[in-house]
């Protein structure tokens, strides 16, 4: 790798695999951008955090032409070496209850394929002159439940992650020739703070390897696929849970 500092975007920043993703690139020196809806939280304590962060609301898709400018005018040599899109969300019904198709009307639809799809495709469209300047690399988190029915997701939030797979092989397919990657992580259950009840008992019936991910792992992943380590690797979606997709 060149002696140029190498840049990152990452949406969904604010705790678990984010945080994690965060603090590993920033050991191997990179500088790293992250987006909130949320206005910048002192819980985010790794260096230079406050000036990284720029807020905006991936569910407005009005806001992605500003963002990308945001992003442009702190990139400086108009290079920007990774795009993460690790921002998502699972709306819930009362009580957490998992909503299904008959729970689900139009505006939470719209909502959670604005934030986990829609505004994905849009940010890297809006980026494509940053991320070819650079041969930059895409990452799209997905999710275990983008390919099966699980007892948490819901049904909106698993059509999503299942439209992102596809939406990254289009992208590899789309950018390969301006030397643009594009991959997927699907992780499975990993130790967050947003663990529903439950998740013990389904690691135990349904893990091999018996335990839940750890955020660590799932960055080392992520980082993976930035660098030169997978110049070859684009369409991919890599599992990252135990076995539990087998």
């Amino acid at each position: 790798m060149s002696e140029e500092t190498r840049f990152m975007l990452l949406t969904g920043a604010s705790r678990g695999i984010g945080h994690a993703t965060v603090k590993l690139f920033q050991t191997h020196g990179w500088r790293i951008l992250t987006v909130s809806r949320q206005p910048f939280s002192e819980e985010c304590r790794w260096p230079s955090a406050r000036e990284s962060h720029i807020q905006a609301d991936l569910a407005d898709l009005s806001q992605i032409e500003a963002l990308a400018d945001e992003v442009r005018s702190r990139l400086p040599n108009g290079r920007l070496h990774a795009l993460v899109n690790n921002a998502g969300i699972s709306p819930k019904g009362p009580e957490k209850s998992r909503l299904g198709v008959l729970g689900t009307d139009a505006a939470i639809w719209s909502h959670v394929l604005n934030v986990n799809l829609v505004s994905t495709a849009l940010l890297a469209r809006a980026l494509m002159p940053e991320l070819k300047a650079a041969r930059g690399s895409i990452v799209n988190v997905t999710s275990i439940a983008g390919s099966r029915v699980h007892p948490f997701a819901g049904v909106a939030y698993a059509a999503s992650k299942a439209a992102l797979a596809a939406l990254t092989r289009e992208m590899a397919h789309e950018f390969g020739r301006f030397g643009v990657r594009a991959n997927a992580i699907a992780p499975g259950e990993i130790e967050t703070s947003i663990l529903s009840p439950g998740t013990d008992e389904l690691v135990a019936a349904e893990v091999p390897m018996e335990r839940l991910g750890e955020p660590r792992e799932v960055a080392e992943t992520i980082y993976f696929l930035c660098t030169e380590q997978s110049s070859y690797i684009n369409g991919a979606e890599i599992h990252i849970n135990g076995g539990q997709h087998v």
